[in-house]
């Protein structure tokens, strides 16, 4: 079940920025280059195990570009953190 509710964007975890990536078929170039970010700001979020290093609002803006291609965020609270694929877009 996805999470319907309200989360805080700092739940994204670096493994789920991958995974959507993957589910697309996006390079970390092209999610940089759709969500108008530097290609290193990418590869550093998704570097990380830990705590995401992004500003609220480039984390905000994966978030809407990789949402508005289909990708839709799961939670803890649904058991298990990933992403699952909505619709395929261009």
């Amino acid at each position: 079940m996805v999470n319907k509710k309200s989360y805080d964007l700092k739940d994204i975890k670096s493994a789920q920025i991958r995974a959507a990536r993957a589910l697309i078929r996006w390079t970390a170039e092209d999610l940089a280059r759709k969500a108008d970010l530097g290609v290193a700001t990418i590869r550093r979020a998704e570097a990380t195990d830990g705590p995401l290093q992004m500003t609220v609002s480039n984390l905000a803006a994966v978030r809407r570009t990789l949402e508005a291609a289909g990708i839709e965020f799961i939670f803890e609270d649904d058991g298990g953190f990933g992403v699952r694929l909505r619709k395929i877009n261009s």
